[in-house]
């Protein structure tokens, strides 16, 4: 018996190598997780200094402080200010992406809207709804389409200010084939 466990053994484990060469070595990214991740990268070559505010990140679980972030914000027709927001605090990493619009009522100024955690590879982490009374962490599957459509909306805003980013590169003249046709004109 100790014999053919033995020979099934070194046979599974042969097997092992070829099941594997099979596989893709490493997962292929999302489309939209490879181009969050460029945006990130935008957002924080290009973005503004900002910080959000306390209660919002302790509800993202960010901290308890305002949280100092760089920025990117689009407002559409309807008032709504679109924004990436990438944490600048090395403790607390995370980008918000959020569509929230200002109300003033008499006195009283506040959002409405929702924001989303997430991080450079997409993933949805948290949803909050904010409103007059504040926000609250509502189910990730409640908003997860809007998700879906910000993430969009900013893989098209970074495409339209580097389209060299996303497009192939064009051929290039060799120095050599430079020089020759300087010379002959």
């Amino acid at each position: 018996m100790k014999r053919h466990y033995g020979k099934f053994l070194i046979a599974a484990l042969a097997l092992i190598p070829a099941a594997l060469l099979g596989q893709s070595p490493t997962p292929t990214p999302h489309a939209d997780q490879a181009e969050l991740s460029k945006a990130e990268e935008w957002v924080l070559s290009q973005g503004t200094d900002e910080s959000i505010a306390p209660e919002l990140a302790a509800i993202l679980g960010l901290g308890s402080d305002r949280l100092p972030v760089k920025l990117k914000s689009f407002r559409t027709p309807g008032g709504i200010s679109r924004t990436f927001a990438v944490s600048t605090n090395p403790i607390q990493k995370g980008i918000v992406l959020s569509a929230l619009k200002t109300m003033v009522d008499k006195m009283t100024i506040y959002s409405v809207g929702t924001a989303w955690l997430t991080d450079r590879s997409g993933i949805l982490r948290e949803t909050i709804r904010v409103d007059a009374s504040g926000a609250s962490v509502v189910s990730n599957t409640s908003r997860a389409a809007e998700f879906k459509d910000i993430k969009a909306f900013f893989v098209k805003k970074l495409e339209a200010t580097a389209p060299s980013i996303t497009s192939s590169p064009s051929p290039r003249i060799s120095a050599t084939a430079a020089r020759g046709k300087k010379e002959t004109k």
